[in-house]
């Protein structure tokens, strides 16, 4: 009922919001196209990077998958499911791995985008309890959530629903945490930077609405595709007048009016959601019917631009320049070398792990290749080393040296929410030259093969490669973290200047519309110009900084004087090749083998230890005799737990183990089915049942669910969280699996 009463002011609310966003967003897609074409013609490339860059990472690959414990909320239990993260780092949920195996519908989707990793119940409950203020639980009450093992896992989000896992030892929790980080690292990174245009537009536009909400520095919920990224922009203004509306009508003891708060909320975001999709949509459909004729004015008025916005400069500059270098001076200034300390030791340490990673790697595989075998090693020990970048516990070790960062007062100092997005983002640097490091590898390898003769030429011609990738190694990741740093110290200093400076200055731009001619109005903008200027008034002291670090080699950074001349003039020629299929080219397999390899999905993580414990019986927990999987039952099987409290229960069913089987208790816990949500590019032949959205799809076009080579490898867009209706569920042809019709539905308010 308090969800009908809202429905129409949470749509006023939230088309008040989109519509002051996508009048920045019109401003902003002008100057970004100017900026973009004028780029275009005089270039200013930076230095050249010397590893290779891969196009295609992870086609046609898995990252990880395996069996994982998860809390149904609908029927409040725990479910034994088969996880898998493909290569676009969603979370696929199915009812047990024979169900995927036989490429059935999956039973959840996820998108971890703006999601929080937990490893402890407490914190889950600490985070709970914020979220709804004055509603706490009492001692003796029952906790919102109780865990049957001590290694919970769980997805925590401000505004969507929560996903409750856990596992059987501490190992898997930490492997199943590297693995669930990694997505939401990913996920998070969601706005592609191969747009020129609409992904600056996009994030300016982001970044000028909050601040006109006087909202400065940096905002730990930009996460996800453009559309989560506005739909966390609306919920952050509208989620405290809805709480002060509905937290008050809440009934029930405070742990059931929690979970309720829970479901609202991720209800509210759904809504948001679905409206932010479409309105924005709209708006970048009309960005882009004007952008031919933008452009042309561009190309053909591009010098009168650009002295229009230099005119325009010089009389801000003459206006803002003296009050922001004393701002500089007496605020800024002081603290940049501190800053900048505090980035590079854990940003340079692990970069340096990358470097050891990747060399303790190939020496291995060089041993081993002499060892066991020559060539048909080598095409082994090459797949899994091409894939080595998006090993989550093997890079683990080198994302982990990012949590060392610590602003101390600094962060209050300037106004920093959160070191989360330097964390994340020296992450990314991290993984993709560990990428380009093996891609280069594999390449000039892959360029000897052919010259080389028995095993001891190979194995001198791999440290002979190895030395060299290192060499380029080291010169990419100098650049990559110079700029990383300029990039972090303008992050912290510039929100901070342009708070200090506003109520001098902000009120005062408005004179200077006047000097933009009506023509070049869509590609000059007063604010934009303004900070430019403030920009350039603390741009020369970051540069500088960066520069004594590295003429000291701190951190083993190099000076911007040094350029590497390249030592493999065609080695960029190579990269733009076709892919290296090490599997394909050297396996020797029949033409009908590769072809069955080829829909196979090959998982990036191999356990030193063989399979998981209870990786193994999904099958035998589907005989015909048993059509019904196994539930988590008490000891009389016709009745289940009532609710999570049976905690007492659910471990002595853990803790049972069929006679001569030593993985029986995981076995027992496998079921649950569900069917994904259709999408408008499915053929009407290929389409599945129809569901609502339970959490928001990311927007990307792909092959649909209905076909039999994508239905175990969900695209970009199949990565929200869909439960199907009752009745409405894909089983497989035998046996027939049914479960209750608990589990199968959404939550209704």
């Amino acid at each position: 009922s308090c969800l009908t009463w809202l429905c129409f002011p949470i749509a006023e609310k939230t088309g008040k919001v989109l519509g002051e966003f996508c009048r920045c967003y019109k401003e902003q897609y002008g100057v970004a196209l100017f900026n973009s074409v004028r780029y275009e013609i005089e270039g200013n490339g930076g230095p050249q990077a010397q590893l290779l860059h891969r196009k295609v990472p992870l086609e046609d690959h898995v990252i990880y998958s395996g069996n994982i414990f998860q809390y149904i909320e609908e029927n409040k239990k725990w479910r034994n499911r088969f996880c898998v993260v493909p290569h676009n780092y969603g979370l696929v949920l199915y009812e047990n791995k024979l169900a995927y195996e036989r490429e059935l519908p999956p039973r959840v989707l996820v998108n971890s985008a703006g999601y929080k990793i937990l490893t402890s119940v407490d914190q889950y409950l600490e985070l709970v309890n914020n979220s709804l203020p004055g509603v706490t639980s009492k001692s003796g009450h029952s906790p919102i959530l109780k865990c049957p093992t001590d290694f919970p896992l769980i997805l925590w989000h401000p505004y969507a629903r929560h996903y409750y896992f856990c596992v059987m030892t501490g190992k898997e929790q930490e492997k199943w945490r590297a693995v669930f980080q990694d997505c939401v690292r990913h996920c998070n990174n969601g706005i592609s930077e191969d747009s020129k245009v609409e992904a600056p537009a996009f994030t300016d536009a982001v970044r000028m609405y909050r601040q006109s909400k006087e909202q400065y520095g940096t905002w730990d919920m930009l996460c996800g595709n453009e559309t989560q990224v506005l739909s966390n922009l609306v919920m952050e203004e509208l989620l405290p007048e809805l709480r002060s509306t509905i937290g008050p009508r809440l009934k029930g003891k405070a742990p059931e009016r929690q979970r309720t708060w829970i479901q609202i909320s991720d209800a509210v975001y759904r809504m948001v959601y679905e409206q932010t999709n479409a309105q924005y949509d709209a708006a970048m459909a009309r960005c882009e019917q004007e952008r031919p004729q933008l452009e042309s004015t561009i190309r053909t008025d591009m010098d009168q631009i650009i002295t229009s916005k230099e005119h325009l400069a010089s009389k801000i500059r003459a206006f803002v320049l003296p009050k922001a270098e004393v701002c500089v001076r007496n605020h800024v200034q002081p603290y940049i070398s501190s800053i900048l300390e505090a980035l590079m030791t854990p940003t340079s340490q692990g970069f340096a792990e990358v470097r050891d990673v990747f060399f303790k790697e190939v020496t291995d595989m060089n041993m081993n290749v002499v060892n066991e075998g020559g060539l048909e090693k080598l095409v082994e020990y090459m797949e899994k080393l091409s894939h080595l970048a998006f090993h989550p516990v093997k890079m683990q070790s080198c994302y982990e040296k990012m949590d060392q960062l610590k602003l101390e007062g600094l962060q209050q100092r300037f106004d920093v929410s959160s070191t989360s997005v330097f964390k994340q983002r020296a992450q990314i640097h991290m993984r993709q030259q560990m990428d380009d490091a093996v891609y280069t590898f594999e390449t000039l390898l892959h360029q000897e093969l052919g010259k080389l003769q028995g095993k001891d030429d190979l194995c001198k011609s791999i440290q002979r490669i190895l030395e060299r990738v290192l060499k380029k190694f080291d010169y990419d990741s100098s650049t990559v973290r110079k700029k990383f740093f300029r990039e972090a110290l303008l992050q912290i200093t510039i929100p901070f200047l342009l708070k200090k400076l506003a109520p001098t200055c902000k009120g005062e731009l408005a004179k200077f519309q006047e000097l933009i001619f009506e023509d070049f109005a869509r590609f000059i903008l007063v604010e934009n110009t303004y900070e430019e200027v403030v920009l350039q008034s603390v741009m020369k002291d970051i540069m500088q900084a960066v520069k004594e670090a590295a003429v000291q080699r701190k951190h083993n950074l190099y000076r911007d004087s040094m350029v590497m001349h390249n030592s493999d003039p065609n080695l960029h020629l190579l990269g733009e090749g076709i892919p290296i299929d090490w599997g394909e080219e050297y396996s020797g397999q029949p033409e009908a083998d590769k072809r069955r390899r080829a829909k196979q999905v090959v998982s990036v993580i191999q356990d030193d230890e063989g399979a998981l414990p209870y990786e193994v019986g999904a099958e035998a927990l589907l005989q015909p005799s048993s059509p019904e999987p196994r539930e988590l039952q008490e000891t009389d099987p016709g009745v289940p737990p009532s609710s999570p409290d049976g905690v007492k229960e659910i471990r002595e069913a853990l803790a049972q183990e069929s006679p001569g089987d030593s993985v029986g208790a995981e076995e027992r816990l496998m079921n649950g089915p569900a069917s994904p949500k259709p999408r408008a590019d499915v053929p009407a032949e290929a389409k599945v049942p129809h569901v609502t959205p339970a959490s928001p799809i990311p927007r990307a076009e792909s092959p649909s669910l209905g076909t039999e080579t994508s239905c175990h490898q969900p695209s970009d867009q199949e990565t929200g969280e869909d439960v199907a209706p009752p009745g409405e569920e894909c089983s497989p042809p035998q046996p027939t699996v049914t479960t209750e019709s608990g589990e199968r539905v959404q939550t209704e308010f």
